[in-house]
């Protein structure tokens, strides 16, 4: 159904403490937050669509499609509250996801503790049975061994089983054996096997990354069962499609099989929303910044396409670093998530100093001045003191802040113990978490070899426009854009995406030994397998299609990604991904090495549908200053003292209005502070653009 003509589109994005919900009918745009329901999380979702939908006077039948992302899978593995599984491989391999690799995420910590692995060891069970590395058969499975394996995990406490062999990625055979054989055994049993989850070379990511599917599988399953279900029951009989962690949209039918590909959907969605913006102002160098309840992400976005990866870590329990998490092998938008959110509580350690997350209050009880039992001090209890926030008006006044509640958490977890005042404990906590973030940022561009001066940040989400401009001072980025909408960045996002997949696979090739018939062959296989996840979603369509070769010198430890053509291949073709590699190489590092082969260790081909490039929009300076509605103490860090801000509704700015800071904008969903000394200009599009004062 249609109104005006236009599809009558809804994205929703359930975060650690609000549920965003964003309804879009051509360029009306209608959202609305709701506090995240941690019981029963399709009930969030409904009361948000109700919301929204009343806004925008319609029914709820009226509406064609349902884009949803979520942080339940991956909340799921950091809290450790998945199924009750096991995990079956091959003899001799039952202990690699508890050794992992030989590197070492802090090289001088003699205590070092390593994160424990998803399945106790009496819960991994092996078979004797061998995939050779060419994918060969070497030892077949015996049928007995199998039979009398099905028998004890019938019989043992398990909801799902994981089965990850060793070269499976290259045979998937004895996998599907054994897993046919579970079934027949115990038809309700959920397994995941590695050669289609993640049929990629390295045992330790594969295996790790197939537990982490067979863990969620069942929580996932059933919790995607009862939305489509209760908006059923809501009179939603449209489609329902989930996003996934790499951009594109799938169905449910898809994320049930492999719900291991939402752990980062949300965030996804936000670099979606930050790259439509860039490509609107014709922006290549983009600092992603969205701060939600619970979570902070950072992602760079580089000509107007968020940076991508085929691995990632969840839970990175040691100061963010690299390898002290849970590594996790499907294409994903590549970007640093920390605990800093407006829901991230403040302690004092044992050096006296103030700490900030990874702990969240969530929705359930929530910050101390919600007023819900919660009573540690948290980001938003910090920002209520300092005046960022309007107690009578958060989140569009739909429930009002107790700012009683929020100085007695502050002064008796943090001020009494440092014998301070509240105020000043109440912007060291801001301070933490404001450079907590901004020292991710710098990690991860220096992790990328970039320089953040060069970039804009946008941002969004519920908290960042508060702490942006901070975090602009701090890491010397001269311009940021605040889009509308802001507060629901993540589920406007996912009304931008394609229809998408995308498939990976190791084959292994020497350019000295090309075989364009075996490049043929593995192309075809992936192109059959991503088309057939995007026509679940769009039946019929031509997809794009765009395929990257991960190629190395031979004897190297890591690859480089070479883009290249999806086209059938001939045996001269080999000097065309020589010379490819050669492009990439030189552009990462500067030079080439003489005398060395080249191998290609594995493939990546995204099919996705076609997506309506965005209008462009011409910058707009300050044409006219607009006096502020009102009044409000707004503690200034650069001075350390509260200053007289000025206070405007965002939609009373026309295009061409400035405001000088110190100011507040506010709106229903967030409010976005502009610290001293920069000014905030409305852009023809709605955006804020915040710099530097011209006065």
């Amino acid at each position: 159904m249609t109104v005006d003509g236009n599809q009558v589109r809804v994205g929703v994005d359930i975060g650690g403490t609000f549920t965003d919900v964003a309804m879009e009918i051509g360029t009306q745009l209608h959202s609305t937050k709701v506090l995240t329901n941690y019981a029963f999380p399709e009930q969030a979702i409904v009361d948000g669509i109700r919301q929204v939908a009343e806004s925008a006077g319609l029914a709820l039948s009226q509406i064609d499609m349902v884009i949803h992302g979520t942080t339940l899978a991956t909340n799921a593995l950091i809290e450790r509250r998945g199924a009750k599984m096991a995990f079956v491989t091959t003899k001799g391999f039952r202990d690699v996801i508890e050794m992992r690799t030989e590197n070492r995420f802090e090289q001088y910590d003699l205590d070092i503790v390593l994160p424990a692995p998803l399945v106790e060891r009496s819960h991994r069970y092996v078979l004797d049975e061998r995939i050779g590395a060419d994918g060969s058969v070497l030892k077949a499975l015996d049928p007995a061994e199998v039979s009398e394996l099905a028998d004890r995990l019938a019989a043992g406490p398990f909801e799902s089983i994981a089965i990850g062999f060793i070269h499976s990625y290259l045979n998937g055979v004895h996998e599907r054996q054994v897993r046919d054989a579970l079934i027949a055994r115990n038809p309700k049993l959920s397994v995941s096997i590695s050669s289609e989850v993640s049929p990629q070379m390295r045992e330790f990511q594969r295996f790790n990354t197939v537990c982490a599917n067979a863990y969620v599988k069942p929580l996932m399953a059933s919790y995607l069962h009862r939305l489509v279900g209760r908006l059923s029951e809501e009179g939603i009989g449209c489609p329902i499609f989930m996003m996934h962690s790499g951009g594109g949209i799938i169905s449910v039918e898809s994320a049930i099989a492999f719900p291991v590909r939402l752990l980062e959907s949300g965030p996804a969605g936000g670099a979606i929303f930050a790259a439509d913006i860039a490509a609107r102002y014709g922006l290549d160098q983009v600092l992603s910044y969205d701060m939600g309840g619970t979570t902070a992400k950072i992602c760079l976005i580089e000509g107007q396409v968020p940076k991508t990866a085929k691995t990632f870590e969840v839970a990175r329990t040691y100061r963010f670093k690299k390898g002290s998490g849970m590594p996790i092998s499907i294409p994903v938008i590549e970007m640093v998530e920390i605990g800093a959110g407006g829901g991230s509580i403040a302690t004092v350690d044992s050096m006296r100093q103030i700490r900030v997350g990874p702990h969240s209050a969530g929705s359930e009880p929530g910050p101390a001045c919600y007023g819900r039992g919660g009573g540690h001090p948290t980001v938003t209890d910090a920002d209520l003191l300092l005046g960022r926030l309007d107690p009578e008006e958060f989140a569009g006044g739909s429930f009002k802040l107790h700012p009683a509640a929020a100085h007695n958490a502050v002064e008796r977890d943090l001020a009494l113990k440092l014998d301070i005042d509240s105020t000043t404990a109440a912007f060291g906590l801001s301070e933490v978490v404001d450079e907590n973030m901004s020292n991710a940022a710098r990690m991860h561009a220096v992790e990328n070899g970039k320089e953040l001066s060069e970039f804009t940040l946008i941002a969004f989400g519920g908290a960042a426009p508060i702490h942006a401009s901070r975090l602009c001072e701090k890491l010397g980025v001269r311009e940021l854009l605040i889009p509308p909408g802001a507060g629901v960045g993540s589920a406007i996002g996912f009304l931008r995406a394609p229809f998408g997949y995308e498939s990976v696979r190791s084959a292994y090739l020497r350019l000295s030994r090309f075989d364009a018939a075996k490049i043929n062959a593995v192309l075809k296989d992936l192109i059959d397998e991503a088309t057939s996840f995007v026509h679940l979603g769009a039946p019929g369509i031509t997809p794009n299609l765009e395929c990257v070769a991960y190629m190395r010198y031979l004897g190297q430890g890591w690859e480089v990604p070479v883009p290249v053509e999806v086209r059938d291949y001939a045996d001269a073709d080999g000097a065309t991904f020589r010379k490819n590699f050669d492009d990439q190489y030189t552009r990462f590092f500067g030079r080439l090495i003489d005398g060395l082969d080249v191998e290609i260790v594995s493939w990546s081909l995204r099919a996705s549908s076609e997506v309506p490039q965005p209008s462009a929009v011409a910058r707009t300076h300050g044409l006219r200053a607009i006096d502020s509605a009102g009044k409000r103490q707004v503690f200034d860090a650069q001075s350390g003292r509260f200053v007289e801000a000025g206070v405007i509704a965002r939609s009373a700015m026309k295009t061409g209005d400035f405001i000088n800071g110190p100011a507040v904008i506010t709106e229903r969903e967030t409010s976005t502070i502009v610290t001293v000394g920069r000014e905030a200009v409305m852009q023809a599009d709605g955006c804020l653009l915040i710099r530097a004062s011209s006065v």
